[in-house]
């Protein structure tokens, strides 16, 4: 009903348009338009001047609207997404209610990545590149310039493998399945690889390992790397997540949502945290020490890298479950030696923790990668995930990942500029 003019409630708190509009999240239209389809009441405000609305129905009304799936605001303010894919709880984070690191530990990344689509663990999943999406991919990549980065590559590639699929507007939930367990090995074999031998051939890890490093894999290493993938499959709404979930929610198809992803993922902040971690153990080991290291990065105030994590009070448990796996690794031990010097010198100050970042900046050392290859793997390992929340996305209402701007600009009308 709209606009009904009975006696004023003793008690009783109105709102404005304006202030039912900023409390929904919405524009004054939408307000009124809600009032059109019954979701709210309005009473002519006094004097004849637009409407007013009971406090508590619009705050009912918000919170009907956050609980139903629109994007709202968790504890800090921050948006607040429906998921049943990752929960972060008590420096732990569970896959679909399971131990992530325990999943990561006994589960390969192929078997990981079909749990977070399907919520089934399909024992020897292997994924399987087509012919045609790997030689335009590979055809595509081979174009770019030599300093081309490994995001770079990845998201040619992908545009590339998605102009090979005619089929990739089928945004049912079996058509996206397919494009998730084809896309993962077509962007690592569109890589160059370092050495040939068994490149193509494999579990995901074994043929990425041969894009990362020259050396010949050892079984400890494979395994730390095929882990680290799994780990990192999904880590809750991360900025490239949410880049995902907001391309999904315009309807956009699979390989549109994951190239949204590898557009954030080249930030410092994010999926390159790691090479700089990589950098600066390479400098610890050159100059026998953490100390005038550490310094420097604070002389310069900047962070140190791989310490740290504003989901975790305590360690990152990722990077917990990946050292404890490193000290198998032939080899390591200098590069993990020096992770701890700088872990421990920092906490003299900060009570920091390591985290992902400086167990993969291990990782790379140790195995004689580039300082830009645990952004590879990062990316790698996160197209599960971004797929996962696609296909969540696509069963949601479309465009409800649009926030309303608050405008704090000059009020109009202002005179044309001359």
């Amino acid at each position: 009903m709209r606009d009904q003019e009975p006696a004023p409630v003793p008690g009783e708190r109105r709102l404005t348009t304006k202030e039912a509009a900023e409390l929904l999240g919405v524009k004054p239209e939408t307000v009124y338009a809600y009032v059109s389809r019954g979701r709210l009441t309005s009473r002519r405000a006094p004097g004849g001047r637009g409407s007013t609305f009971d406090a508590k129905e619009v705050e009912a009304l918000a919170r009907r609207t956050r609980r139903d799936g629109a994007a709202g605001a968790g504890p800090g303010g921050e948006p607040s997404v429906r998921t049943r894919l990752t929960l972060i709880d008590r420096d732990r984070y569970f896959y679909r209610g399971v131990d992530a690191t325990e999943l990561a530990a006994r589960h390969s990344y192929e078997e990981v990545a079909e749990w977070l689509w399907t919520g089934e663990l399909r024992p020897g999943a292997a994924f399987t590149a087509p012919e045609a999406s790997v030689a335009a991919a590979r055809q595509a990549v081979d174009a770019l310039p030599a300093h081309a980065g490994p995001a770079d590559r990845l998201r040619v590639a992908v545009v590339a493998a998605a102009v090979a699929d005619p089929l990739r507007f089928d945004l049912s939930e079996d058509a996206v399945l397919g494009t998730a367990r084809t896309l993962i090995p077509t962007l690592v074999a569109a890589l160059p690889p370092l050495r040939h031998a068994d490149c193509d051939e494999g579990p995901v890890a074994r043929r990425l390992w041969a894009r990362l490093t020259g050396r010949g894999p050892d079984e400890a290493s494979l395994r730390v790397l095929d882990t680290a993938l799994g780990l990192l499959a999904d880590h809750d709404l991360a900025a490239s997540t949410l880049a995902v979930r907001v391309a999904a929610s315009a309807r956009a198809h699979a390989y549109a949502a994951v190239s949204a992803g590898l557009g954030v993922i080249e930030g410092p902040l994010h999926g390159a945290a790691g090479g700089l971690a990589h950098r600066m153990l390479l400098e610890v080991l050159d100059r026998g020490g953490a100390a005038p290291v550490v310094a420097d990065e604070l002389r310069a105030g900047r962070r140190i890298p791989g310490l740290g994590h504003r989901l975790y009070q305590g360690e990152d448990p990722r990077a917990r479950a990946l050292f404890a796996l490193l000290e198998e690794v032939p080899g390591a031990a200098p590069a993990l030696a020096a992770a701890r010097d700088v872990v421990e010198t920092t906490a003299r100050h900060a009570p920091l923790h390591a985290n992902v970042d400086l167990a993969l900046a291990v990782f790379t050392v140790a195995s004689g990668m580039s300082a830009d290859a645990s952004e590879t793997v990062f990316a790698v390992a996160r197209t599960a995930g971004w797929i996962a929340h696609a296909l969540e996305e696509y069963g949601e209402r479309p465009l409800r990942m649009r926030p309303s701007g608050h405008y704090t600009g000059p009020r109009p009308p202002r005179p044309l500029p001359e």
